[in-house]
């Protein structure tokens, strides 16, 4: 197997191996419970903290044939998501895709159904750099969704983005990690990888 950088290969595949983000973990978590799944939510914070990890773990997790907190790691949708190749969970990166083509490309794809899972996820990272006429694009789709479309809204910019993008979307700030859940953290992958290290 070819060699896989330290940050993929410690990604955590389970809300369980999260680390900082606890109180967004547990609302998501009780959102699948109840059956309670918003069309539309909005993840802000600094990098590095997590948001587009959630998002994808938020995906699978809605689209596992258990519906339970955390996925099964076994159904047909789960492993899609293990493999990359996930029909229905469809990212967008729109640091280098935010004209409005790019938007009625997705757009006119969400009314489909689900291919594999119950839920078509679109997760558009860093979605403060859309053009303006991609967010009226957007906007329409956002207030008027199928029941089986779900938007997963990522930036480091949120004050970038129209106010009428905000108010349709649940909303979760996402805080830098402390230095105690970092160190925690690099403690577990260097007793994995059997590295030494000194507490300070």
């Amino acid at each position: 197997m070819s060699y896989q950088v330290l940050y993929r290969t410690y990604r955590p595949s389970r809300f369980d191996e999260v680390v900082g983000q606890e109180y967004i973990v547990k609302i998501l978590k009780n959102t699948i419970k109840n059956k309670r799944i918003a069309h539309a939510y909005l993840f802000a914070g600094p990098r590095g903290t997590g948001k587009t990890t959630i998002a994808k773990l938020f995906a699978k997790a809605i689209n596992c044939e258990d519906f339970n907190e955390e996925a099964c790691d076994n159904c047909p949708s789960c492993l899609a998501f293990k493999e990359n190749n996930h029909p229905d969970i469809i990212e967008l990166d729109a640091a280098s895709n935010n004209s409005v083509d790019d938007i009625r490309e997705i757009i006119e794809q969400v009314p489909y159904s689900p291919i594999v899972g119950k839920y078509k996820v679109y997760i558009i990272d860093e979605v403060h750099m859309l053009s303006t006429s991609a967010f009226n694009a957007l906007l329409k789709t956002l207030e008027e969704p199928p029941s089986h479309a779900v938007f997963i809204l990522a930036t480091t910019d949120v004050h970038k983005l129209p106010q009428t993008i905000l108010s349709r979307c649940m909303r979760f700030d996402f805080k830098l990690l402390s230095v105690k859940d970092i160190s925690d953290n690099l403690k577990r992958i260097f007793d994995d990888i059997g590295k030494k290290y000194s507490e300070e």
